[in-house]
């Protein structure tokens, strides 16, 4: 594993499977966008695309650099596993291999196979194609075609496999199209004309990143439009996977500080889940990305309800884990509780919580995490991950459900001036899940990173 860090930090392929822990991002330890999500096989299988840092000899030195592609996946959307490199720009047939231009992919199983289609720049022409690699699993091996699919160029695939097996390729074409067409059963050849999707919305701005999906009988396209400085996701429905289709509007508003957006919509265990990018580890500038998943939600007609982006993100956290704080639900007065990245120069290392009580505040000082698993057995400890400089000594506590509702543990802070772990007995057992209210009832100012119980 190569550590490589410029304005942001990345980390390089590996082939191992490594365990990632996170809320939003779901991802940490290494860039990922444009995610791809499908269950199989009882898990969530997530294909992103994957950014570093621009590499020396690379054409993109302030651009996009894109070298690869991993699959990650979950059975509770809280615990990731990184299963390694699937496809690799330089052991591609077709594909440039120092163009780092393996842009937004997507993956779909047939007949017991597993298909996984990619956009990459062509050795012959310069320009983008599509290409296919097959696997007997989810997580691969994958072995790459040795050309891509005829009459396909462009970027950003989706590959829909429709209740009675048909399949359908849909994809961003040459002159800001999006097009759809359908697929022979071997899932690599054209099986009918490529035919522009009718999305409706104005003629302008860029129009990229289509994904397709059914629910209760329609067909739902998707895809991310520039509207004006950064990427909305709209959506139409119809009664076709080739259409027409009929606009319905926005489901997920611009991004701030990221103009690129793309997603994907899958249903797991009866809840709708939606799939996103940001650059919450790069905020110097957008083209090292990490992804994102909500709650999506409709309406009685079918039409989904929009989508507000959250740090807290999706999945129940267990108690006994570490509970990034940070990544909350819900905040109070920003003046005085507040995020920021634990070391500016190393963003994987995560966020912390910062306590400050300024003017004598009097109200409560705040922040809560939501869904947090208390399980059937009992806990001894709230342990908590806390600075604070000598005269910044005072309490943390953790509330269940509320402000200042079930005091679950109240936790003494001796400043020290260097990170510690300071803990206390639990007073409230709980079972089940919880939110947690983590409040600083006393005291000058405090960072926390995380909280955890024993």
């Amino acid at each position: 594993m190569k550590l490589v860090k410029n304005i942001c930090i990345a980390v390089f392929a590996t082939s191992i499977a490594i365990p990632a822990f996170a809320e939003n991002p779901l991802i940490s330890g290494a860039f990922s966008a444009d995610p791809s999500a499908h269950v199989f096989n009882g898990r969530v299988y997530v294909f992103p695309s994957h950014d570093i840092p621009a590499p020396a000899g690379s054409r993109n030195k302030k651009g996009f650099n894109m070298p690869d592609y991993h699959v990650y996946s979950s059975e509770n959307l809280f615990d990731w596993t990184d299963h390694g490199v699937i496809v690799d720009q330089e052991k591609v047939p077709w594909v440039d291999g120092k163009s780092y231009s393996m842009w937004a992919p997507d993956c779909n199983c047939k007949n017991g196979k597993y298909y996984f289609y990619f956009p990459a720049r062509q050795k012959e022409d310069g320009r983008n194609a599509i290409g296919v690699a097959i696997a007997d699993k989810p997580e691969g091996p994958y072995v790459p075609q040795e050309k891509p699919i005829p009459g396909v160029n462009g970027i950003d695939p989706c590959i829909f496999i429709d209740d009675d097996g048909t399949p359908y390729l849909t994809w961003q074409a040459q002159g800001n199209a999006l097009v759809v067409a359908r697929l022979k059963d071997n899932m690599i050849e054209l099986d009918s004309e490529i035919v522009t999707v009718n999305h409706n919305v104005p003629r302008n701005g860029l129009k990229e990143g289509p994904f397709m999906f059914k629910r209760n009988g329609k067909y739902y396209y998707s895809f991310p439009w520039c509207e004006r400085q950064t990427e909305c996701i709209c959506y139409c429905m119809g009664d076709s996977p080739m259409g027409p289709f009929e606009y319905k509007g926005k489901i997920m508003e611009q991004n701030t500080d990221c103009w690129t957006n793309h997603h994907s919509v899958v249903e797991y265990k009866g809840q709708w889940y939606f799939f996103y990018h940001h650059n919450d580890y790069c905020r110097e500038h957008d083209v090292n990305r990490s992804i994102c998943a909500e709650y999506l939600t409709f309406n009685e007609d079918g039409t989904i309800r929009q989508i507000m982006p959250t740090q807290r993100g999706v999945g129940i956290t267990p108690a006994t884990s570490r509970i990034q704080i940070d990544r909350y639900s819900a905040i109070g007065d920003s003046n005085h509780v507040w995020v920021e990245y634990n070391r500016t120069e190393d963003p994987f290392a995560g966020w912390k919580t910062v306590f400050r009580n300024k003017d004598n505040y009097r109200r409560p000082i705040w922040i809560e995490y939501d869904r947090v698993d208390f399980g059937e057995k009992d806990l001894s400890a709230a342990i908590v991950h806390v600075f604070a400089r000598v005269g910044g000594s005072g309490t943390i506590e953790v509330h269940a459900d509320a402000v200042d509702g079930d005091l679950i543990a109240r936790i003494p802070i001796v400043a020290k001036d260097e990170w510690q772990d300071a803990s206390a007995a639990v007073l409230k057992q709980l079972k089940g899940v919880h939110n947690l209210f983590v409040t600083m009832p006393d005291g000058i100012l405090m960072h926390v990173d995380w909280v955890q119980f024993k």
